[in-house]
């Protein structure tokens, strides 16, 4: 059985609708395929779990085990794809508590992001929190100049060279960057800093499967060549070129095809609180990929059970301009079988002998129901189960779903010129050298 299948028996879009997308689709996956191979494009993801760096993927389970063994403590300064990514697999396949742990239990250090945000109350809490912790910090940035992460690591710098001097805070700082340009290239060769290497053709939101991802990946425990083969196994099982066969063209076309019908707004659903953060990462990749010439499906993100208790009340009857997309992991990794209570104050005994997973999984199937009688269609993607194998497979359905949703959209999938505009306005009222108020 295939860790990965879409269900869409609950979308109301008919085979003949997906199937007038064959031909567009195998045309743009075969200009992505070439593409992949120019330095310019922003594409080298696609390829990516086959045709890694093998030298420098080594060099990182040998940092991150020198991490884990001298560190108590491991930062990770980024933003927006320098984090998201790490955050999301992290949080997918470790305890929901792995911080709170000893560390005998979690054998890993502490890990905590920072650097995606200019809240002074985070980072002083975050440094409250280390106390007399043994840390290392892995700053993440093409450039070196993000406003956030730069920040950060200027404080978290000068805070490793006072508490251990100069010569062994360069042990402990690890720095992920541009191969041969930018400010942090320039430091990290000045100071001598282990340096990994951002692809030039790989752009931020897809770079979790790259050393932006991979350190902090590493350094928390999971099994980063599982991660790999979990990528490649998606590689090649999203390669068919038929689009009856192939699960991830055919979300790309299903959100297509209610963008079409006016559902322009999408909601990634999960009932598995690991999951919140890779929908945060999802939500980036989406966002700042389709989100472009007034286009672009706006993705959102629920936590359910929890959040029928928010958003539910809108879900159901508010604007019919939404979509579902549901992520189901099929078997959990552990289970509570509830018991009977003789005085059943709670009125809960018709669910003794039954299991939590059980209650959860007709939740989620009492609110699917629910939903599509509700006029918003769900798409349903199942996954086995939580583990390297499968969420590396399933970063690799998203990205390349992402891509071949944009180019159908019409636009370029690959750029973010909105971004800049804040940046603008906030450079000229700090007064940054070369911004001028209007």
């Amino acid at each position: 059985m295939p860790n990965i299948r879409l269900d869409l028996s609950y979308s109301g879009i008919k085979e003949k609708e997906i199937s007038e997308y064959e031909k567009e689709v195998s045309k743009i996956y075969k200009t992505l395929e070439e593409n992949s191979k120019d330095e310019e494009q922003y594409v080298g993801w696609l390829k990516l779990p086959s045709n890694f760096n093998k030298k420098e993927f080594e060099r990182i389970k040998k940092a991150a085990k020198r991490i884990r063994k001298n560190s108590e403590v491991f930062v990770v300064i980024g933003i927006g794809g320098s984090y998201l990514g790490a955050r999301a697999v992290i949080e997918s396949l470790t305890s929901n508590f792995a911080n709170l742990m000893p560390q005998t239990i979690r054998k890993s250090p502490q890990i905590f992001f920072v650097g995606n945000s200019i809240s002074p109350n985070y980072i002083n809490e975050l440094i409250d929190c280390i106390g007399d912790k043994d840390i290392s910090i892995n700053v993440i940035s093409k450039s070196g100049t993000t406003t956030e992460p730069a920040i950060a690591f200027r404080i978290f710098r000068e805070y490793l060279e006072s508490k251990y001097g100069a010569d062994e805070a360069r042990d402990r700082i690890y720095v992920t960057t541009d191969k041969n340009k930018g400010a942090l290239k320039q430091l990290a060769d000045e100071e001598e800093y282990e340096t990994f290497v951002i692809p030039d053709n790989v752009g931020g939101r897809f770079s979790v499967l790259t050393p932006v991802g991979l350190l902090p990946i590493a350094v928390a425990g999971i099994n980063i060549d599982k991660l790999m083969e979990g990528a490649k196994t998606g590689e090649y099982n999203y390669s068919d070129s038929s689009i009856k066969y192939n699960q991830c063209y055919r979300y790309a076309v299903a959100r297509n095809i209610l963008y079409k019908k006016d559902k322009t707004i999408e909601i990634l659903a999960n009932y598995e609180p690991k999951l919140h953060y890779f929908i945060e990462w999802w939500k980036q990749l989406y966002g700042e990929s389709e989100g472009k010439d007034h286009k672009g499906i706006f993705p959102a993100g629920v936590d359910l059970t929890t959040d029928l208790h928010s958003m539910g009340q809108y879900i159901q009857d508010g604007r019919r301009n939404i979509f579902e997309t549901v992520i189901n992991v099929e078997e959990t990794k552990t289970d509570i079988k509830i018991k009977r209570d003789e005085d059943n104050i709670d009125g809960l005994n018709y669910l003794a002998g039954k299991t939590m997973d059980y209650v959860n999984k007709q939740a989620m199937q009492g609110t699917i129901e629910a939903h599509v009688d509700g006029e918003v269609p769900n798409i349903v993607i199942n996954i086995k189960k939580l583990n390297e194998e499968t969420i590396g497979e399933l970063i690799y359905f998203f990205e390349l779903a992402c891509s071949i949703s944009g180019n159908i959209l019409g636009v370029n999938p690959f750029d973010q010129p909105g971004v800049e505009a804040y940046k603008t306005n906030m450079f000229k009222l700090l007064g940054k050298p070369g911004y001028k108020e209007k």
